[in-house]
């Protein structure tokens, strides 16, 4: 697992991506594979609610040494909070991450969501994906 140099880099992408998990157990957002050759530059991420009623609670994390797919659990690795049940109010977003306190992704890791409720919040995550 190399940490990619970002000063040689020769692409950058930006990226937009969305999952709503469908239960209340972790899934991964956003995975980068071990060898991938990228860090990724997580510039933000956002939980939106789509329940007009209740408020609902997020959870977002990363998972080291668990890279899997989308709307996977997350696998082997450690768990490190970036947000811990975060009330996200009915019809409303909370914004988890944004663009002044960004983080890097590096190889092998992935960014994990957790929801109070199935089916009910939307996470968006924008990066620039750099090889």
């Amino acid at each position: 697992m190399a940490n990619p140099n970002i000063v040689s880099v020769t692409t950058i992408y930006g990226t937009t991506t969305h999952y709503m998990p469908t239960g209340t157990s972790a899934v991964v957002l956003l995975p980068n594979a071990a060898s991938s050759g990228k860090v990724y530059k997580i510039n933000d991420i956002i939980a939106c609610n789509i329940d007009g009623t209740n408020a609902v609670n997020a959870s977002v994390s990363i998972y080291t040494n668990g890279a899997v797919a989308q709307g996977s659990a997350p696998s082997g690795g450690t768990d490190y909070p970036i947000a811990s049940t975060v009330s996200v109010p009915a019809n409303g977003v909370v914004n988890i991450i944004e663009k002044v306190s960004a983080l890097y992704l590096q190889e092998a890791n992935s960014i994990a969501i957790k929801s109070s409720a199935g089916s009910k919040l939307v996470f968006t995550v924008s990066y620039e994906d750099i090889s």
